[in-house]
């Protein structure tokens, strides 16, 4: 086991005065129950219901008032939760609608006792079963794949951790941490993986478990196909998915398939909310809010980029690139880049969104938009030199800030750049591995450059 990010969060709602039921939201085998385990060891009372065990299911579907159940779970485990800092973990909840209805009343009779639920397929689940939380009564965390600072520590690389928790990374650490970050992009954040990885490095060896994790993605299709038809949609969806990653996508014919676009989409979401991937919309805003487009076609963005190499062959070959932007024509760093950047927010599951300004004459695109205060900043995942960035330097010339952001290969810099119409701008320059500090960028950045 090794730890992960999402602890320190889950400390933060421990320690609120009126803390709610947590959710903890997340793709199957992302370590969800392993980090509660983790995290339970800091609480002086600990229960862990599985709601798959009908012994644990038992408990809820008696019915009883809250006082009654909790007393019933202490007894069933035997575990004294009159006192003391107490945790109750419910497990794949989605099993049980009287659990879930319950929850409102942890937080009204009984908030001095700290409770996690967690589940797998959890929103499909309990929408075929017709099951929902309380409203305003719980509270949501999200968890995905380790991140590359996740990775750094769980592999020991602390040193390389340190200096990538520094701000501005010291121009000595580039290089090694520019390969760690090459590795990490090819074998992914899915933590047996990782796991695996820090016994026997050989990424012949993480073959069978990429395996293994896709087929028991490929298997939890019965749990949530509406009929035989639907789980060929969705078993295609899921083989396709990786596929078709970093692309703009159109329903209709998904895949190479004959599928139409209005069950290809119905499945497509479906998966989304299993959170096994992302449609991720364009917007053609420039000011915050940044609406998305949703009758546009969306980008594709899967689990994880490890599982993406491992399901498009591309393992064999990824080491002779020392440049992520010319490999996989550039969409493996957009999807590590992206990964990085949806999961340094366990907070909310929103999603990001580029920029796009498609007319007659000509079609610009903007890889990511940044919200930072009220304004949007545009970044652009490139490996070329800042004057070539067309796309960006039109975004620039619509917007009053003088704010831009490239992630690349190379070096920490700042460019003060001109645009085709001549407005002048401020471009941070970021290496690929600082992908989940961009936030934290900005504001060293800003305060940096505050005139121009």
């Amino acid at each position: 086991m090794f730890h992960r990010s999402i602890i320190e969060e889950l400390r933060n709602w421990a320690s609120q005065d009126r803390h709610k039921p947590l959710i903890l939201r997340g793709a199957r085998q992302v370590g969800k129950t392993v980090a509660v385990n983790m995290f339970a060891g800091e609480f002086d009372r600990y229960v862990y219901l599985d709601l798959q065990k009908e012994d644990d299911l038992n408990i809820f579907r008696q019915k009883l008032p809250i006082q009654q159940l909790v007393q019933m779970i202490a007894l069933k485990k035997d575990v004294d939760l009159s006192s003391g800092k107490r945790l109750i973990f419910i497990d794949e909840i989605q099993n049980s609608p009287e659990a879930t209805g319950i929850l409102r009343y942890f937080f009204e009779e009984l908030p001095e006792i700290h409770i996690i639920s967690a589940g797998s397929l959890l929103e499909i689940m309990m929408e075929h079963r017709r099951i929902s939380f309380p409203v305003g009564r719980v509270e949501y965390r999200y968890m995905y794949p380790l991140t590359f600072m996740e990775f750094l520590n769980a592999t020991d690389k602390r040193l390389a951790s340190n200096y990538l928790d520094t701000i501005p990374v010291p121009r000595l650490a580039h290089e090694i941490l520019l390969q760690l970050f090459h590795t990490f992009t090819l074998i992914g954040g899915m933590p047996e993986v990782i796991q695996t990885f820090r016994e026997t490095p050989d990424v012949v060896v993480l073959k069978k478990i990429y395996e293994g994790l896709m087929t028991t993605y490929l298997n939890d299709v019965t749990k949530y196909a509406r009929s035989v038809m639907n789980a060929g949609l969705l078993r295609h969806a899921i083989e396709s998915a990786p596929l078709e990653t970093g692309k703009r996508i159109k329903f209709q014919g998904f895949g190479n398939s004959d599928y139409r676009s209005r069950e290809m989409s119905e499945v497509l979401k479906t998966l989304e909310r299993a959170m096994l991937l992302k449609l991720i919309y364009p917007t053609t805003s420039v000011q915050i809010p940044a609406q998305p487009s949703l009758k546009k076609s969306p980008r594709l963005q899967f689990l994880d980029t490890g599982l993406l190499n491992y399901r498009a062959g591309l393992q064999v070959s990824f080491f002779e690139h020392d440049n992520l932007h010319t490999f996989y024509q550039g969409k493996i760093a957009e999807h590590i880049v992206y990964q990085e950047i949806i999961a340094s927010d366990c907070l909310t599951d929103q999603k990001p969104v580029f920029w796009t300004r498609e007319t007659k004459q000509s079609n610009a695109e903007v890889d990511y938009l940044l919200p930072y205060r009220d304004v949007l900043i545009p970044v652009e995942i490139k490996a070329g030199k800042s004057g070539s960035l067309r796309s960006l330097h039109q975004f620039m010339d619509r917007v009053e800030h003088p704010w831009a952001i490239r992630l690349y290969a190379g070096e920490i810099r700042v460019d003060r750049v001109k645009t085709t119409k001549g407005k002048f701008f401020y471009l941070l320059s970021l290496p690929y591995y600082l992908s989940g500090k961009i936030s934290s960028y900005a504001d060293w950045f800003i305060k940096e450059h505050r005139t121009i």
